[in-house]
């Protein structure tokens, strides 16, 4: 495999089709998340992320949004984030680094965020994520130590810089769990300007809200490893640091929320394969106790309270998403907002409150860039308050086909639902399955079907197909459920039960099929050419391949036994039988395997391990792995070398027909 790829025909070509994209949105955010606004709806602050130049990381930086413009909160280069209104709405606190890159601590302004500036002493670590005291005498920070684990959805690694004093020929050492690598609750207190910890020691708080104003509702564990998420409790922290467990989960917890007084109490409960990617349940109830309320099907992923009864809710309904309100005075769900063309926030849907009820988004689909709209409380007509759209999105729209639902039915009679992305002209087209992570998750109609290389591919003559198998979110616990302890199992024949639907709608060409996908999606695209030898090509993507050595490696050993119900030390069970590394002599298809030398959650091994495998069965198989990337690429100019070797990947192996659109 040829290692520098600069200056050639493909890398021309994607470097210009990402230029086009990014170019005219330079210094301005080209997609919005985490919406803000104060009590009646007059001010509204969102996150961006931008670009200065297709180098490193968008940065992110928080903006206040009127129908005129975005204007920015933070002026000059530092980052900046999760702006939160304070409950009178005279203030915003906001997250930045202007003192350290990537390092984020907290600073309060005024509302216009552009008055004096009250910078809140420092936190031991990165501040990710804050909440105003419900009288807004206080802001409660969930501060990570330097040295704590990032989730697979955060890019995996940790939070800790490289520390360029440090001689190269140093080892790298570890121990078990470093004093720096924990979660811990701070609260700056304005009136004194105090930054006080609440979490006691040997406590690892992974998620917190303000329960009244003397204490927080947090989901916790005792270790601060990545694993330790997936067995975390639901408690009760107050000021003194004394904690009583309100409810122990049969799996796993997140988008913890209190009404103003701390009465009120709520948390999704959900069968997960990542922190912060939660859908499921709703438990509402106090910190006595939780009851299971009905969301009319739809698997929650966001909660905010409006006000002591009402619980603004957001969540997925098959490949909809769905805006809705809870009352727990009569527990009754209302839906408010519900749409299979677009969908709003980022890994999953989100939105912002007023007291009156109205909703704000930031709408997108994969024919819609992300604008800012407000629900009214009353049903009315949606109101558009800013988009960025620019001729970065026109072009976008202009080579990326469009989308549309299908749905096929599995071997055992399972209805499967996905999204096709189709090429102008008729088919049948070279076709893409693209695997998504998890495998809880889920694809929705959203702006380049949440992966970038989506429009690529379209624009170059292929249609891609993203599923949503079995153990997909958006369905109901039971549906999550079915690959709970089977990955691997009934779930793969969703795929190519998807693959022949698709081929025999005249949509697909049976001789040019192709497999990509990261995470669950790499495990996949690796097993999938053990069990199946029609792919013309594959391209795994942070891909576990052995389980064994996957358990022993990875910072989330626990996944594993979850999703494969096995102890990889007892031979002959699923770790072993479901390991594509196990099973490359029965591989036909050529593989180009992708990591990130930095990913602690499938570590770079992984992909290592398959690559030999098959070079040893006299598969063509190539090898990249990146060093400065995590789990998944996300850098430029790195993404444009893994787009342009994913591209002429499926370029040599299974070439679109003449005419196929080019950047």
């Amino acid at each position: 495999m040829t290692q520098d790829l600069r200056g050639t025909d493909t890398w021309n070509d994607v470097e210009q089709h990402f230029r086009r994209i990014h170019e005219p949105a330079f210094g301005s955010p080209h997609r919005l998340l985490e919406p803000s606004t104060n009590a009646d709806g007059s001010i509204v602050a969102v996150t961006g992320f931008v670009y200065d130049e297709l180098e490193g990381l968008a940065r992110r930086r928080a903006y206040i949004a009127s129908e005129r413009e975005l204007s920015s909160v933070e002026a000059g280069g530092p980052s900046s984030a999760t702006p939160r209104f304070s409950p009178d709405g005279a203030r915003l606190a906001v997250l930045t680094d202007a003192t350290e890159e990537g390092v984020f601590q907290l600073v309060v302004t005024d509302a216009s965020g552009s008055g004096d500036r009250l910078v809140a002493p420092e936190a031991p670590g990165t501040v990710e994520y804050l909440a105003w005291a419900p009288d807004g005498s206080a802001v409660l920070l969930g501060v990570a130590g330097r040295g704590a684990d990032l989730s697979g959805g955060q890019g995996s690694g940790t939070t800790k810089a490289v520390d360029a004093d440090v001689p190269v020929w140093f080892p790298s050492t570890d121990d078990g769990a470093s004093d720096d690598a924990w979660r811990s609750v701070f609260v700056f207190d304005l009136a004194s300007r105090t930054l006080i910890r609440w979490s006691p020691e040997g406590v690892n708080v992974w998620e917190s809200a303000w329960l009244g104003r003397d204490a927080v509702l947090a989901v916790i564990s005792d270790a601060p490893q990545e694993g330790a998420w997936y067995t975390a409790t639901l408690v009760k922290i107050d000021r003194s640091g004394e904690i009583t467990t309100i409810y122990r989960p049969a799996v796993q917890l997140g988008w913890p929320s209190a009404s103003p007084s701390g009465r009120r109490v709520a948390v999704v409960e959900a069968v997960c394969s990542d922190r912060w990617v939660v859908a499921g349940d709703l438990l509402v109830g106090s910190a006595e106790g939780l009851d299971r309320v009905d969301t009319l099907k739809v698997d929650v992923t966001a909660t905010s309270w409006i006000d002591e009864d009402r619980l603004g809710i957001v969540g997925i309904r098959g490949l909809e998403t769905v805006v809705a309100v809870h009352d727990a005075r009569s527990g009754e769900t209302t839906e408010r907002w519900a749409s299979t063309d677009t969908s709003c926030g980022f890994r999953y849907p989100e939105a912002a409150w007023t007291a009156a009820g109205d909703a704000i988004i930031i709408e997108e689909g994969y024919a819609q860039p992300h604008r800012i709209v407000v629900l009214p409380a009353d049903g009315g007509e949606p109101r558009v308050l800013q988009t960025i759209a620019n001729a970065g999105t026109d072009y976008v729209l202009d080579v990326s086909g469009t989308a549309r639902t299908v749905m096929w039915d599995a071997p055992d009679g399972k209805r499967i639902e996905g999204l096709l992305c189709t090429p102008p002209g008729e088919g049948p087209f070279p076709l893409i399955v693209n695997v998504h992570g998890g495998p809880v998750w889920g694809f929705r109609n959203s702006w380049s079907m949440f992966y970038a290389t989506t429009p690529l591919f379209v624009s170059r003559g292929y249609a891609v197909l993203n599923p949503n198998p079995r153990g997909s979110s958006g369905r109901g616990q039971e549906f999550a459920q079915e690959v709970f302890g089977e990955m691997g199992g009934a779930d793969t024949w969703d795929f190519t039960s998807g693959v022949d639907a698709m081929i025999a709608r005249g949509i697909a060409d049976p001789d040019r099929i192709g497999l990509t996908g990261g995470s669950y999606g790499g495990f996949m695209s690796s097993w999938l050419t053990t069990q199946d030898q029609r792919w013309a090509a594959s391209v795994p993507i942070s891909p576990v391949t052995d389980w064994y050595s996957q358990h022993f490696t990875s910072n989330i050993p626990y996944f594993d036994q979850l999703f494969l119900d096995a102890d990889p030390e007892v031979p002959g069970n699923k770790a072993h039988l479901r390991s594509p590394v196990f099973q490359a002599s029965k591989v036909r298809t050529p593989c180009l395997n992708i990591a990130g030398g930095l990913d602690r959650c499938t570590p770079p091994g992984q992909a290592r391990e398959f690559h030999q495998a098959l070079l040893n069965h006299g598969v063509e198989s190539s090898l990249a792995i990146y060093p400065q990337e995590g789990h998944g690429v996300r850098a430029f100019p790195a993404y444009i070398d893994f787009a342009t070797r994913v591209l002429d990947w499926f370029e040599r192996h299974m070439p679109a027909a003449v005419g196929g659109r080019r950047p």
